[in-house]
């Protein structure tokens, strides 16, 4: 097992490593040298010149090329938001519930997706669950048979982030096709998958697709992205606004709300740009190594992962049908707070959800690394489901 490109050169680009099996990627990625001295960069111009509004539209838009350029669509069609929840609130607040009052969401969405679209009660949104089967995936017939004429919008996650299954692709195609013929759109949350393989929005045939730069694009909090289709959500305009969503940014016009044509309106305020710019420091490095390279890699080390663990008798709580788990597997624990302590002890970082400890894998881990995780449960396998 080896990957495609120059795993030691790629380590180095990370000051944590070797000390840390980081497996906490799905929370937060590790630190690159080249995302801190964005940072670096920002602060010095700050106090070289105080503001730098033109510099700092421009990285913003950098921001937006370099994302639409990962996804495989437009620039026009990406907004840069300050998360992803404020991307989910914009759509929300475009959609008309009078007509359409159902909001159709699965229990694989995190907090902040659910709470968002139970949040449009208010304005008559009706929100219905689709409940994970006993393997803990959803189920597509659920799923299909939950649209309807009365439905506004699908909300998905494509990978939970509880336990790493994923919606395969397939499925995801099916949702939609039924979403449209029934007049209904579909907002894909990506959140747990992006930069971990490549993903394309367009080919999903989705007409939102929404996720933030802090996982496994390398990048930093205070900062997310919106892809809303041209093609399929031009006709909606956001309740929420601000100078940044406006057709002109510099009209100042306070006498009107003249919202972007583009996937701007779905914008706000001033954008995040010390983020912005930490950001698309991240971005570079993927794409310095290519996200098919990146996938393939994380592939492997996950199927490995899952094989040392059976071997020693530790069941993982994540599908083994790669269609059917993202890059994050999962382990039941009798303690799941305690069981990472134990473990970030030995330096081996990861996370918990819901009883479980989660791995979250990224093209940064190693061979050693998956020995070193597999080892440190051994080393406490009494707080072990």
């Amino acid at each position: 097992m080896t990957p495609s490109f120059d795993l030691d050169a790629l380590r180095s680009q990370f000051p944590s490593l070797p000390r840390l099996a980081y497996f906490n990627s799905g929370s937060y990625s590790l630190l690159a040298r080249g995302v801190r001295a964005a940072f670096d960069s920002y602060l010095d111009r700050r106090e070289e010149v105080g503001a730098d509004w033109g510099g700092w539209v421009m990285a913003n838009e950098g921001l937006r090329e370099a994302m639409a350029a990962m996804l495989g669509v437009a620039g026009d069609e990406v907004a840069i938001t300050a998360s992803a929840s404020a991307g989910i609130n914009a759509v929300a607040s475009s959609l008309d519930y009078t007509a359409r009052p159902k909001i159709v969401v699965t229990n694989f969405d995190f907090p902040t997706s659910a709470q968002i679209w139970h949040a449009q009660a208010k304005a008559g949104a009706q929100v219905v669950h689709v409940a994970e089967a006993e393997d803990g995936l959803i189920p597509l017939d659920a799923l299909l048979s939950a649209i309807d004429e009365q439905t506004a919008i699908v909300a998905l996650s494509h990978v939970c982030y509880r336990h790493g299954g994923r919606i395969p692709d397939a499925d995801i195609r099916a949702v939609v096709a039924r979403a449209h013929e029934l007049g209904a759109l579909v907002i894909l949350d990506g959140y747990q998958i992006i930069g971990t393989q490549q993903i394309r929005p367009a080919d999903l045939g989705v007409d939102f697709y929404v996720g933030g730069f802090l996982k496994y694009l390398l990048g930093t909090a205070g900062a997310g992205f919106l892809y809303a289709s041209a093609s399929s959500t031009a006709h909606l305009t956001p309740r929420t606004s601000g100078w940044f969503a406006q057709a002109d940014i510099n009209a100042m016009d306070i006498f009107a709300n003249t919202p972007s044509p583009t996937a701007r309106r779905f914008e706000a305020g001033t954008p995040p740009v010390p983020s912005a710019i930490a950001c698309a420091a991240g971005l570079k490095v993927l794409g310095e190594v290519g996200l098919p390279a990146v996938g393939d890699w994380i592939g492997q080390l996950t199927a490995l992962a899952i094989t040392r663990l059976a071997q020693e008798g530790i069941a993982t709580n994540s599908p083994t049908d790669p269609a059917r788990r993202g890059p994050l597997l999962t382990v039941v624990a009798q303690d799941d707070n305690a069981l990472v302590a134990a473990l970030a002890e030995r330096d081996v970082i990861t996370s918990c959800r819901d009883g479980r400890l989660r791995a979250g894998f990224h093209f940064y881990n190693t061979l050693a690394d998956v020995d070193r995780f597999v080892d440190a449960l051994l080393a406490n396998r009494a707080l072990l489901a």
